[in-house]
């Protein structure tokens, strides 16, 4: 079925608690795709995140857990678990940029005040029952890294944020599945060095090596991610049990899952030795496969890809990534529409990039502009509209747009920038989308046949 959606991660919705979250917001949000004939909604990892890591969802502090800052305040107030004056206190105008340290701050005396009143006792043991496999590890690492010591009340308040945070994550994607919209959700391929499931499972990574990318056109140096990577010799010898519990999790968050940094299934990159190691992924693969056959998986097959990543996401049913934005740096690369296949999702430009306002005056070289002009109908003036249209008339089963392209936002909305450490993953909007750009998604939506 071909389908179409947006990317916008949760935190880059508006709120009046300085950072996105899983509120109204994300329901009007909903509705917002629904009306506009979209039926996936793409969101980037949902785990807590560090302030050493820049607050980035790559540099998770759990692979399980989930992210206390996305939970919303107003659904607590109505759960009566914090106070109409609380809710007062802390709310602003929404500005567009999310300020962490305030943010942190914020939620974490809403959530001191919601634990203190919270009661729903059966539910969570019910809860610590279904996600054994990691909460406690997780509630212990987070109790001592917020008190430096590890109390039973601290560990008691970080199981309750967790529960409250599946709580709302579960009743969004109910009420977005029943709106038909789907949620692509991704699983980020290594863990921050200091987080819970390095500290539990320390056997299973390697931290003598630092996980990146060697250099490419957009990074002389290369990139150094800082992430562990792994023992994978220890994996097999587990038969990738923590693997299999990992994506099992996942598979209960989201519709789609995105397999982040897919060549490192195949070989990693690693500092400092600064080379190419190999990986099993043929055997966690096929073990994925015998243990979720209906799973709808997608490969971020991005970057430098050799003939045994394509194999290796052929064989077990991956969905390729395409990216207009890289596809006129050459008159043979595989992100060229015409080069597109059924399998595969097409993106204008990723979080990684900027929009495509300012992907065209600032990345491009004037032979590759010359090329763009050469092979489409785009100009200057018309290029956004250009190339969703593109995206969308893609042979490509998935279509998902960043909203900034949509919107014809510029760099000022860029998520990321790779290689740096500082400033990303801060853009938000201050107002949902209109109702006229609802009606433009649904005409490119019914012209290219994805409303499904």
């Amino acid at each position: 079925m071909r389908r179409a959606g947006l990317l916008l991660h949760i935190t880059s919705l508006p709120s009046p608690f300085g950072i996105g979250d899983m509120g109204p917001s994300a329901y009007s949000f909903v509705d917002f795709l629904k009306e506009g004939g979209q039926s996936l909604w793409q969101v980037l990892p949902i785990h807590p995140v560090l302030a050493e890591g820049d607050f980035s969802p790559y540099y998770p502090a759990s692979l399980f857990a989930g992210n206390p800052l996305l939970i919303s305040p107003q659904l607590l107030q109505r759960w009566g678990l914090v106070s109409d004056k609380t809710l007062e206190t802390y709310k602003r105008k929404p500005s567009g940029r999310i300020s962490y340290r305030k943010v942190c701050l914020t939620k974490a005396r809403l959530l001191e005040e919601a634990a203190s009143n919270f009661s729903w006792w059966e539910d969570l043991r019910k809860f610590e029952e279904d996600n054994s496999f990691w909460l406690e590890d997780y509630a212990v690492f987070e109790a001592e890294r917020i008190s430096k010591k590890v109390r039973e009340e601290d560990v008691l308040k970080v199981k309750i944020t967790q529960y409250l945070f599946f709580r709302q994550w579960f009743m969004l994607k109910e009420y977005a599945n029943r709106q038909g919209v789907l949620i692509v959700g991704d699983l980020p391929m290594y863990p921050a060095p200091n987080s819970a499931d390095v500290l539990s499972r320390p056997y299973l990574f390697d931290n003598t090596l630092v996980a990146g990318v060697p250099p490419d056109r957009f990074n002389e140096r290369g990139q150094w991610w800082g992430n562990p990577v792994y023992r994978w010799e220890k994996h097999l010898q587990e038969n990738f049990q923590w693997w299999v519990e990992r994506v099992r999790h996942a598979l209960r968050l989201f519709d789609i899952l995105r397999f982040d940094h897919f060549r490192g299934f195949v070989a990693y990159w690693a500092f400092p030795v600064r080379r190419w190691l190999e990986a099993p992924g043929w055997d966690l693969m096929k073990l994925l496969r015998d243990e979720f056959p209906n799973a709808t998986f997608i490969a971020e097959d991005l970057g430098h890809i050799t003939p045994d990543v394509e194999t290796l996401r052929d064989a077990f049913g991956f969905y390729s990534s395409r990216v207009l934005a890289f596809a006129f740096y050459h008159k043979d690369s595989p992100h060229l529409p015409h080069r597109h296949t059924n399998r595969c999702v097409v993106y204008t430009t990723t979080h990684d990039l900027k929009p495509l306002k300012d992907w065209y005056y600032e990345d491009l070289t004037p032979e590759e502009r010359s090329f763009l002009h050469s092979y489409t109908w785009c100009t200057q003036e018309n290029l956004v509209s250009c190339m969703l249209k593109m995206a969308y008339m893609s042979v490509a089963d998935l279509c998902i747009v960043p909203l900034q392209d949509v919107l014809g936002l510029g760099k000022e909305a860029r998520m990321n920038v790779p290689g740096t450490q500082k400033g990303n993953w801060r853009w938000c909007l201050k107002n949902l989308p209109s109702e006229e750009v609802a009606s433009y998604l649904r005409q490119l939506s019914d012209t290219y046949g994805r409303v499904s």
